[in-house]
């Protein structure tokens, strides 16, 4: 029945729409770039020069990314300040810009950065991931941008935007390989003419995991299998009419995440998060868990229609229509050890759709656009949990004192806990819970902006977005009292994992309504052609969060509902951009300050719960420079600097006092070199070695030292020859070429537990890769 619904909705939107409209124009070339050599770019829904944007903006096509070496949101980030991409699996992407972190799986809960697909809103944590293979580029808008890119886009946004159809026949086939046994097989072919225009582009990536996983029925840990396929059709029957048709497919058959525990030895030793682990699962996963082995099963499918129609002299009618559907299962060994102890796993599905129109108008002094967005989303978070009794009890309190939880040699002491508490009676008790959170959230919002140009030399743009919104949650779980508790008088008569809370088989629901007005306004100042200053002032909401639990009473259970207040920020900011020599760049300098900061705070029982931490503040540096003395050689290097966290107040809660933002370092950069030179007739070589740093980072708030990581300098490089005037290409990549050891999250649900565990980040990967282009 879901499915029915979700599907009429999507071709109400993509069927029913009888107007022309598209989300970006048609890009200058097939590569972003326009004929002077500059990168054009759509932040503001016009094509623009990345200078000629009155706000802060980093942008890299197709190409640069081949150079860097890079082919995920995750590696791109740290070639760009004030963003950084925390994946530690597909199914949990945390995006981080400006220190504020968006990564929350619940249904119940709103994202603070846009990330856009094709101009369509897919921010829905479960469902973001999109690989990123045959595109034309990714813009990252930082600060507020309510007007342009939605209300999720609190603190900015991320547009990833694919290549386009284009007339004529061409493709790309690349094949490569690597340590850990990484398998690399994409390419595209694009055919058709100046009026109907097709492409078909896919990404297959397989690599072994790198954490050695000691359970002899599972794989090795941290591995990657993922497959996107995406079709595009192009219609443009005239010089004022184009059509986009855009549909993607995209699935993860991804291994275990690593998830190891310090506190908790194996058979090789000590825990060691850089070490090997023992994670086996629960021995019902398949039957509790939906899963036989660790891993993910994920599949996301996305339909884009889109069109622009320049109706009248100045006029252009812009819409773009969308509908998204993913379906995710991910089980994990929570507890980091050989114990069936904490195993659980994460199904999360839903479906979104997405209408916009936008009509604009441009002229000489004056430049504008208005319209309405529709948006509704429909998902799930469901957590099901797998125990033994005796394990986990041992495990959580240590009942047997001189029992332990894992012994020293790695074997499963606390597996003896139910027959030494029955006196034989039991050997293994099994325990089962699930609970699910659920959301159904609509926004309807009108929004205008206008750029008045009084003068060749300025532009004040000012704009805002009015928005009403209804969040409905709903609750249900099965948390059934323990088995062992009614043979032992140590242990209450209870839920297994205290805080639990049985529904009796009933789904609380509650919903709220909400209005807001988000405005920004800038101005953009030519001191000549080649330099802009700019200042702008924006808000930016994260929406309320509709909390839904559930509570024991002695009359039975009970919905707990309880509302968390919008997160609201005002960013302020001055910058400059521009080209001077062979030196080109932008430096911006920003404040923002948030009222009832929202906070994603792990509860005793191994759930999140949204908090208000009251008030932050955040002042930030972002800086990016580039320079080309020669026609072969560009050098660059850029740096953020963030100074913020949850303010130091009386009034704020001890345990968020002064924290520093999740994920956030004070300090990133990267710096490095691209050579690409001719040698002979038609062969040149190319090579880009680069250095990133991070300064310290911490993985919760409240901040703890024991959840931290200290500051990651990575070296990679990626260098080859081309031959046949480009048609042919070998390239060799290292990515962490020192073989650092570092973290790339801690504390995780075992936290919760009283047992963080600890996931390492990707040790030295190398390989080759060979192209052709025909």
């Amino acid at each position: 029945m879901k499915r029915s619904v979700s599907f009429s909705f999507a071709a109400t939107l993509l069927l029913g729409v009888a107007l022309p409209a598209m989300a970006q124009e048609a890009p200058v070339s097939d590569n972003g770039i326009s004929d002077g050599g500059e990168l054009i770019v759509t932040a503001q829904k016009i094509e623009q020069r990345a200078k000629d944007v009155p706000i802060t903006i980093s942008a890299v096509t197709g190409d640069r990314m081949r150079e860097l070496g890079v082919s995920d949101l995750d590696e791109l980030s740290n070639y760009i300040p004030g963003l950084n991409v925390q994946e530690q699996s597909a199914n949990n992407p945390g995006i981080v810009i400006r220190g504020i972190t968006s990564d929350s799986g619940s249904a119940q809960q709103a994202a603070r950065v846009t990330l856009y697909y094709n101009g369509v809103d897919i921010s829905r944590s479960r469902g973001s991931y999109q690989d990123v293979y045959d595109i034309e580029r990714i813009e990252v808008i930082k600060g507020p941008q309510a007007t342009l890119f939605g209300t999720a886009s609190a603190v900015g946004a991320i547009s990833i935007i694919s290549a386009r159809p284009q007339p004529g026949f061409s493709g790309a086939l690349t094949a490569g390989y690597g340590n850990f046994e990484q398998t690399l097989l994409s390419g595209h072919i694009n055919a058709g003419s100046d009026v109907l225009a097709g492409r078909v582009a896919f990404a297959w990536k397989k690599r072994d995991g790198y954490v050695n996983n000691l359970a002899p029925d599972q794989d090795d840990l941290n591995g990657q299998d993922q497959l996107g396929i995406r079709g595009s059709l192009r219609f443009t029957p005239s010089d004022s009419f184009t059509a986009d048709l855009i549909l993607t497919y995209d699935r993860q058959r991804n291994p275990g995440t690593a998830f190891v525990s310090k506190a908790l030895p194996t058979p090789s030793g000590p825990g060691n998060p850089f070490g090997d682990a023992w994670l086996g699962g629960s021995p019902f996963s398949k039957d509790v868990l939906g899963k036989e082995k660790l891993g993910l099963d994920r599949n996301v499918y996305d339909v884009n229609l889109s069109f622009t129609w320049d109706i009248a002299d100045d006029w252009t009618l812009t819409m773009v229509n969308g509908y998204r559907e993913f379906d995710s299962l991910e089980t994990f060994d929570a507890d980091g050890s050989r114990a069936w102890y904490l195993e659980f796993a994460e199904e999360a599905n839903g479906w979104q759709g997405n209408h916009e129109t936008r009509f604009s108008y441009a002229s000489d002094q004056f430049r504008g656009s208005f319209g309405w967005n529709i948006f509704h989303e429909d998902s799930i978070q469901r957590v099901p949990f797998s125990s033994e009794e005796g394990t986990f009890y041992q495990c959580a309190a240590r009942l047997i004192p001189a029992l332990g939880c894992i012994a020293a040699d790695g074997s499963v002491s606390a597996a003896q806990a139910t027959a030494l508490l029955t006196g034989g009676a039991f050997t293994s008790i099994p325990y089962r819970s699930v609970f699910e959170n659920q959301g159904k959230n609509d926004s309807y919002s009108m929004f205008a902006d206008g750029t008045w140009i009084p003068a060749p030399s300025l532009e004040i743009t000012a704009g805002v977005r009015a928005l009403i919104e209804k969040r409905r949650s709903g609750f249900i779980a099965s948390a059934p009292n323990s088995q062992l508790s009614l043979l032992s008088p140590l242990l209450p008569d209870a839920p297994l994992v205290p805080g639990q809370v049985d529904t009796a088989g009933q789904t609380f629901r509650t919903e709220d309504s909400f209005q807001a007005f988000l405005p920004r306004f800038n101005i953009l100042y030519r001191f000549s052609d080649d330099v802009n200053g700019f200042a702008t002032i924006s808000k930016g909401r994260r929406s309320p969060t509709v909390n839904l639990g559930a509570r024991a009473t002695t009359a039975g259970p009970v919905a707990s509902a309880s509302a968390v207040a919008a997160e609201n920020v005002w960013n302020y900011e001055v910058g400059l951009k521009g080209a001077v020599g062979i030196m080109s760049g932008s430096l911006g300098v920003y404040y923002q300050k948030y009222d009832n900061f929202q906070v994603s705070v792990v509860q005793p029982n191994g759930t999140t719960r949204t908090e208000s931490a009251g008030t932050a503040s955040n002042f930030g540096v972002e800086a990016e420079v580039y320079l080309k003395p020669v026609s072969w050689l560009n050098i660059f290097a850029n740096i953020g600097y963030i100074d913020g966290g949850i303010d130091n107040k009386a009034s704020i809660a001890p345990n968020f006092r002064g924290a520093q933002f999740r994920l956030q370092p004070e300090v990133q950069g990267a710096a490095g070199f691209t050579i690409n030179a001719p040698v002979a007739e038609g062969i040149r070589i190319f090579a880009t070695p680069s250095v990133t740093y991070r300064s310290k980072i911490f993985f919760e708030v409240p901040n703890s030292e024991a959840a931290s990581q200290d500051a990651v300098t990575l070296v990679n490089v990626r260098a080859g020859v081309s031959l046949m005037d480009e048609r042919f290409e070998i390239a060799g990549f290292v990515r962490n070429l020192t073989d650092k050891d570092y973290l790339l999250d801690a504390g995780n649900t075992g936290g919760a537990f009283g047992i963080p565990t600890f996931i390492p980040a990707e040790p030295r990967l190398y390989g080759i890769q060979a192209s052709v282009k025909f």
